[in-house]
């Protein structure tokens, strides 16, 4: 029996290490690809036409969407969403009966994720899988709008922040501190539900108390344990920890 070939699109490294160890402990599955971008991720595809794909659905330069985009027309594998949505995409995945993997995810997530994979590609039924992508991403492209203000509470009164006047911003416990040239603003919201209203073409994670504005950053220097110093042109220094250092590096376009 011919196995199952399998690409991973996702720009975490951590997240491919694991469905790499997952993919590899599980019978029958051959994987033939990782991309680490949308552009690589097209390009994969198109070349080694799997048969499954665990396809994330934020990514740098092109998103999960722009990648189904570019394919519209082309054979396409059986696709499990890797996502960090929040509760109302999961939803929209659960109505529409498309798998994904919420993260972060454990091996029995993977199994029950898989299982339903197989299925999928037993039935081969092209044009039902079609259409509950084409459901769920227009589901999912209506929340696909990124913030261009945030409004913050302080004082008894609100203050609207643009977006494009943060520096950065730190996690804070349960809240976000975010600091502009204007001063330091406290969200009442947790860092990473705030990361998922930053447009990523213009934000990134560098640390997991700490997301960047890509803009502001003017230099950096090597420390040891494949760890940097970022400097922002403020002259803030805030450390790139080796877990965000991939993604930092493809979100700046560059080697590093």
């Amino acid at each position: 029996m011919t196995d199952v070939r399998v690409v991973i699109a996702d720009d975490e490294p951590l997240v491919r290490r694991g469905l790499r160890t997952f993919i590899g402990a599980s019978p029958g599955l051959s994987l033939v690809g990782e991309a680490r971008n949308g552009p690589e991720a097209v390009d994969v595809i198109r070349a080694q036409r799997p048969d499954l794909l665990f396809l994330d659905v934020q990514m740098p330069e092109l998103d999960g969407f722009g990648v189904l985009e570019a394919l519209a027309g082309e054979p396409m594998p059986v696709i499990v969403f890797v996502t960090a949505y929040d509760e109302y995409a999961i939803r929209a995945f659960d109505v529409h009966a498309v798998d994904y993997l919420l993260k972060p995810f454990d091996e029995d997530r993977f199994r029950t994720a898989l299982g339903r994979a197989r299925s999928r590609l037993a039935e081969r039924r092209a044009d039902t899988i079609d259409e509950r992508l084409e459901a769920v991403l227009s589901a999912l492209r209506a929340r696909e709008e990124y913030a261009d203000r945030l409004l913050v509470k302080s004082e008894g009164r609100v203050t609207v922040v643009q977006v494009e006047d943060v520096d950065w911003i730190e996690a804070a416990d349960n809240y976000a501190r975010v600091h502009t040239a204007r001063g330091r603003y406290l969200v009442r919201e947790p860092i990473k539900s705030l990361e998922r209203k930053l447009n990523p073409r213009h934000f990134a994670r560098v640390h997991r108390s700490a997301i960047v504005n890509l803009a502001r950053v003017r230099e950096l220097q090597p420390m040891f344990g494949g760890e940097y110093v970022i400097i922002l042109s403020t002259g803030t220094k805030l450390t790139l920890s080796r877990g965000y250092r991939d993604a930092f590096r493809d979100r700046l376009g560059s080697e590093i």
